[in-house]
């Protein structure tokens, strides 16, 4: 095993991709000369050279639309938006064209490309820069969607991603870009749609998403002591969601908490919630609740910003409550 940050795994995996296939390149704002805004890409534009990974304009649909085209003629591309955010400037592109070209066409024309994007608050970067848009892709059909939950879980998630010939948005969340991991020497790749028991456990189920599982975990360590055994969901993806790994735990322990960073209302909660009722129902003990970002844009200030976000604490307490 190797030590390695968030962000170092995310850059080991496209080195690693870009190096097995030369039709994988990058594309996006700041991605070469400086690395990455967040320094995703650090090194790769001196290692493979501009063409592979290319600094563009702020121009999000010009560059988007780019990529689709070069995936329709047999390139993999992988372009990055600075945050994920900036994905409404294109959203043209993302779910009129990358989603449906393959429909459209009768299944003759693949676009293998994957979206990397920051999401998620937590950083102060306000209302245009901390959003969780992940239930706005994940309602538009001809995508997979990825929210890896750690290093590990990133780089996996991220090869499969890269050599999917399916489109895929991979949501990345900015404040674990420099959380630490251990992640195996050797290759990996993680199958995306099935999700991983991060914690097994009998008197409650909690699913979450992104770095949600981490704050569900921590909690989960700080209910032993009040006798509460909390079995912890990764989801890893949500289109496709691996209901069967759910049911099966909410079966057991007959409650079920859902915990994701993007707006509680309308949100994939809601989706989770009734398929997972329409199997389970009998099988409950309370009613399925659920934790997400409260329904205003996210403030700038820190003050106001974290009251609104799920965190541990937050978590200890519904699950107390519920149990």
């Amino acid at each position: 095993m190797q030590k390695m940050l968030y962000r170092e795994a995310i850059c080991q995996a496209l080195d690693e991709e870009m190096a097995r296939d030369k039709n994988v390149f990058i594309m996006g704002e700041d991605v070469g000369v400086i690395g990455g805004n967040f320094k995703c890409t650090a090194g790769l534009r001196d290692k493979y050279g501009d063409l592979r990974c290319k600094d563009t304009p702020i121009a999000e649909q010009g560059f988007i639309g780019m990529c689709v085209g070069a995936a329709i003629t047999g390139l993999r591309p992988v372009p990055e938006l600075m945050f994920g955010d900036f994905m409404l400037v294109c959203m043209d592109q993302i779910a009129n064209q990358m989603a449906k070209i393959t429909y459209m066409s009768g299944g003759k024309v693949h676009v293998p490309m994957t979206i990397r994007m920051p999401i998620g608050g937590g950083r102060s970067s306000a209302a245009q820069h901390s959003q969780t848009p992940i239930a706005m892709v994940a309602n538009m059909p001809g995508m997979k969607v990825v929210m890896p939950s750690n290093g590990y879980e990133a780089k996996g998630l991220l090869k499969a991603a890269i050599r999917d010939n399916n489109p895929v948005i991979f949501m990345e969340h900015k404040m674990m870009y420099t959380t630490e991991c251990e992640i195996p020497e050797e290759e990996y790749l993680i199958p995306i749609g099935k999700a991983n028991v991060s914690r097994e456990g009998t008197d409650i189920t909690v699913v979450a998403t992104s770095i949600m599982v981490g704050f569900a975990l921590k909690a989960a360590e700080e209910l032993v002591k009040d006798g509460i055994s909390v079995e912890v969901i990764d989801l890893r993806s949500i289109v496709p969601w691996d209901k069967e790994t759910v049911i099966n735990s909410v079966k057991k322990t007959g409650k079920l908490l859902i915990i994701d960073e993007g707006h509680e209302s309308f949100g994939i909660s809601g989706e989770i919630c009734l398929t997972v009722m329409q199997d389970t129902f009998y099988d409950m003990d309370v009613p399925v609740m659920r934790m997400g970002t409260k329904d205003v844009p996210l403030p700038f200030s820190p003050a106001l910003e974290f009251p609104i976000i799920p965190d541990k604490k937050k978590i200890v307490a519904k699950i107390r409550e519920m149990v």
